[in-house]
């Protein structure tokens, strides 16, 4: 458990409570970053398996009223997220097509605003569902959404890139060699006309690019002084790109390549709703910075603060639940005596 100094409750620290009254003992704008993956409208007693007889009754009463009782039942509680989030923060909503269209519009519109709407970010878990009642009906449901909104247009955040991609593909795309036996791929340097800048067109080494260059002389200079300009035999100026200095593609809205917990098998922890660690570390890595404090209202198996923890962030994860509780703490001294 880590305090901090300022704020009016304790970081590095697991909750067991209903998190619409323990946020409402949060001073505002106190936490840098928002995961949750709340109980989706499934009619799936999924967190309840582990539950006492108190947490059965909670969740019936919760989806007795149907959809309205349960976005009413979720959209108090991230009101009382957007008051504790900074206005440098953002929020990541885990859900799925049971209720997606419903959170995005009356809960996340109405609460950050259609302006501060970043992304809709599909995730496909890698498996295809069977069974009869998909045969001659619809199509399978394999995909979940991740809702990405800021609180202001001023916020943190860092495209995140992939290496997924096999070695023999790389090779194809990092196809020649240099002087010094490293691989590279050849990139344009100087503009094309529908781009034409007048202002970047100078003599460089001998040569006058009649569009200008992509960039300015002492970007070129330091490109050069890394051997990574290099001319055609029709003497043309390219840039080398080299394999060693790869950090892979960036990716867009569609995560296609983080599998599901029933494919990493390490992880596994025997929580139902459990996300694979893969899908943390991309989101928190992507919206956070180290010491920054991230809060998981809804912490479950405790994936989200156990990736925090190992990010260097400080974190808070709330829990109505006694075994989420136990379990996340669990997992967090495992992880400790792992890497200390």
């Amino acid at each position: 458990m880590a305090s901090n100094d300022g704020l009016n409750f304790t970081v590095n620290r697991l909750i067991l409570g209903d998190n619409l009254e323990i946020l409402k003992t949060f001073a505002d704008e106190s936490v840098d970053f928002i995961y949750l993956d709340p109980p989706f409208f499934s009619n799936r007693n999924y967190e309840v398996i582990w539950g006492d007889a108190g947490e059965i009754r909670s969740f019936q009463d919760r989806w007795a009223g149907g959809i309205s009782h349960y976005i009413e039942w979720l959209k108090e509680r991230v009101i009382e997220m957007h008051r504790v989030l900074k206005s440098t923060g953002s929020i990541f909503l885990h859900c799925d097509w049971h209720a997606d269209a419903y959170i995005r519009v009356f809960i996340l519109d109405a609460i950050f605003g259609e302006k501060n709407f970043r992304n809709h970010i599909i995730w496909k878990r890698n498996f295809t569902k069977k069974g009869s009642q998909f045969k001659m009906s619809r199509l399978a449901q394999n995909t979940d959404s991740i809702f990405f909104y800021s609180k202001t247009n001023n916020y943190y955040f860092i495209t995140p890139k992939t290496k997924n991609i096999n070695e023999e593909e790389l090779f194809k795309i990092y196809n020649k060699i240099d002087e010094n036996g490293k691989k590279f791929k050849s990139e344009p340097i100087e503009l094309p006309r529908m781009m034409a800048r007048k202002n970047l067109v100078f003599e460089y080494k001998g040569y006058t690019p009649e569009f200008g260059w992509m960039m300015t002389k002492e970007k070129l200079d330091e490109l050069d002084r890394s051997n990574k300009i290099f001319f055609t035999k029709n003497g043309k100026p390219r840039r080398k790109n080299f394999l060693d200095d790869y950090e892979g593609n960036e990716v867009d809205n569609q995560w296609l390549d983080i599998l599901p917990i029933g494919q990493n098998q390490s992880e596994i922890i025997g929580y139902p709703t459990q996300k694979p660690e893969a899908l943390l570390e991309r989101i928190i890595k992507a919206a956070s910075n180290e010491g920054d404090i991230v809060l998981d209202p809804f912490v479950g198996g405790g994936t989200a603060i156990a990736v925090a923890d190992r990010l260097n962030r400080l974190w808070i994860g709330i829990d109505q639940s006694p075994m989420a509780v136990k379990v996340s703490e669990f997992r967090l001294q495992k992880q400790t005596d792992l890497f200390h």
